[in-house]
């Protein structure tokens, strides 16, 4: 019993998708691309060299094109800010007159613990201010 070498290809390109799936490395995917592009080129009756030049001109080809733009996009994609680093640069209203030694303000509508970040500055209730910085469960705001 004799496999058609396209078969060997598709089984090659599960063999490559196997590792995609378990490691998440996106070149095993382009790779097995190439596979099924071989797999196609046997079955319209493609030598061994052209199935070989389609493998490797179709993978090499994904990742010269596909990588570039993911690794564009995987840079460009701002990552969720969580925590008290999204409360930086978010506005405030002064509940008790806050400065540089202390005050309270309401952030994101819970009551903070405040301080101006210049000492010599005062903030009186009601005035909106932004915050600057956490400083452990004080807001420094301006």
């Amino acid at each position: 019993m004799d496999i058609d070498a396209w078969v060997w290809w598709l089984v090659g390109a599960v063999a490559l998708g196997i590792p995609l799936v378990m490691t998440a490395m996106p070149e095993f995917g382009m790779f097995a691309v190439g596979a099924v592009a071989a797999a196609i080129t046997a079955g319209l009756g493609g030598g061994i060299v052209a199935q070989v030049l389609v493998f490797v001109v179709v993978s090499v080809a994904l990742i010269a094109v596909v990588r570039p733009i993911a690794a564009r996009n995987r840079a460009h994609s701002p990552g969720t800010v969580t925590g008290v680093e999204a409360l930086k640069g978010r506005q405030a209203v002064v509940v008790e007159r806050v400065d540089g030694s202390g005050g309270r303000i309401k952030l994101a509508g819970e009551i903070w613990s405040a301080r101006a970040l210049d000492a010599d500055q005062v903030y009186e209730p009601g005035r909106e201010v932004d915050v600057v910085d956490i400083d452990g469960a004080t807001a420094v705001v301006m």
